[in-house]
């Protein structure tokens, strides 16, 4: 009886515990006369805050002759600006006690700066330097034409596997910008002069272009008067910011393809054409991915892995663009066997996606593990800055990082089973075999 007692205490505290990290999170917008949109998020529970501008270009807004600009500059802007000296933006944010970083994706690119909360200034004054000053000079340029060329020989010419993305994303677009990866064209960029950098620079570092969030142990009377008297001042761009608004045409026909690589392993990709972040379809196609090959308990892994042993590793990964994107499935195959075995498999397990509602128990453990992810997802406030960016950015609404958890739970077995049948068609992908070169004919 008293362990009992004891289990349903435990159980009390975990609710309120779950209850507690699960509660709205509250900020606070506004907009400068130049366009530039703030959101401040309050949070005294660490003497940190986050700094960060996220700038609504990607690679999808780039002159396909001229692909890998939006990755050039994530590096370009770390070279310095007309008050910051040459390789001194990092050791300023390393000798104020912070971390700094950025990332581009197909949709986007994110600058961002951890520091002590009593640096927010400092934080502020180097953003708006990038915005304004940044240093778009032949020197610069020239650097870095050497280090992302470098960057796509390791992480993409050179490594196992490592044309994964620019293979499926060229056999699965014919029209839309998604067709190339962030990292380019080597030749695009080493060609391009220096007047076309300062142009893309222009068009897009600009703060009708960007939201600025600030994130932790900040008062927002205070900020809002810090960030007016920083970015205040930065001229708007006048006339339209370039969006592509090229739709990419419904497929009926299964794209298929074999690429020979310097790979040990064979390797088996699927990716399904998918509808754009955020749209209802695309919470259901979240979870039918996790249901499939997330983690061990996953369907993929049960069947494939570990009851007909055909593979030694699957996953499911949906690509979360701003536009309809894919959702890739893949697996690598147990010694000895190929690639057909191992995608007759995987197909059997979508087909009783397709066919049959997920079992009341299961449902609720995907449930469970999204509702996990999401509060996890954002536990801090590095993460929690990141959403904010990511949620305007898109779709105007910052508040979704409050609503998100709501839109997946509302997600039904009946939802999951459509969404199969509707976007993991067989004539709605593309499908590559990467074999060892060793197997070339």
């Amino acid at each position: 009886m008293k362990r009992n007692f004891y289990f349903a205490i435990i159980l009390f505290i975990t609710f309120l515990a779950q209850t507690s990290r699960a509660a709205d999170i509250k900020f606070k917008e506004f907009d400068l006369p130049n366009g530039l949109h703030v959101i401040i998020h309050e949070d005294h529970s660490v003497p940190i805050v986050a700094v960060s501008v996220m700038y609504h270009v990607g690679s999808k807004n780039e002159n396909p002759e001229r692909t890998g600009f939006a990755h050039f500059f994530e590096h370009l802007m770390f070279e310095g600006t007309e008050n910051i000296q040459r390789f001194e933006y990092d050791k300023i944010v390393e000798g104020a006690g912070g971390t700094l970083n950025a990332n581009t994706s197909n949709d986007r690119t994110y600058y961002y700066e951890i520091l002590p909360s009593n640096q927010l200034e400092l934080g502020l004054w180097l953003e708006s330097e990038r915005m304004l000053h940044a240093r778009v000079d032949s020197i610069g340029i020239a650097t870095q034409k050497g280090v992302v060329i470098e960057e796509k020989k390791q992480n993409y010419d050179n490594r196992p596997y490592g044309s994964l993305l620019i293979e499926l994303l060229d056999h699965a677009f014919t029209k839309h910008p998604y067709r190339w990866t962030t990292i380019g064209n080597a030749d695009h960029i080493m060609a391009a002069k220096d007047e076309e950098f300062k142009e893309f620079y222009n068009s897009f570092y600009v703060p009708n272009n960007a939201v600025l969030v600030l994130a932790g142990d900040i008062n927002y009377k205070e900020t809002r008067d810090l960030v007016k008297k920083y970015f205040g001042d930065i001229p708007k761009k006048e006339g339209e910011i370039y969006r592509p608004t090229v739709i990419e045409d419904i497929k009926y026909a299964e794209v298929r393809d074999t690429i020979y690589d310097n790979i040990q392993l064979p390797a088996i990709f699927q990716a399904y054409h998918i509808p754009a972040m955020g749209s209802k379809d695309y919470y259901a196609v979240e979870m039918l991915s996790q249901l499939l090959a997330t983690g061990q308990s996953s369907r993929l892994y049960k069947a494939l892995v570990d009851e007909q042993q055909l593979a030694i590793q699957v996953a499911a990964i949906p690509l979360p663009f701003e536009d309809p994107g894919l959702a890739i499935t893949l697996a690598i195959p147990n010694k000895g066997l190929d690639c057909a075995t191992i995608e007759a498999a995987m197909d059997a397990e979508i087909s009783k996606v397709q066919n049959e509602l997920i079992p009341d128990k299961e449902f609720q453990k995907l449930k469970n593990q999204i509702e996990n992810q999401i509060v996890n997802q954002n536990a801090t406030i590095a993460n929690r800055a990141n959403t904010l960016a990511r949620n305007y950015t898109y779709f105007k609404d910052a508040n979704r990082i409050n609503t998100d958890l709501d839109k997946y739970l509302s997600v039904s077995k009946e939802d999951l089973r459509r969404v199969a049948n509707e976007y993991f068609r067989t004539d709605n992908r593309v499908v590559l075999y990467y074999l060892p070169k060793t197997s070339e004919n």
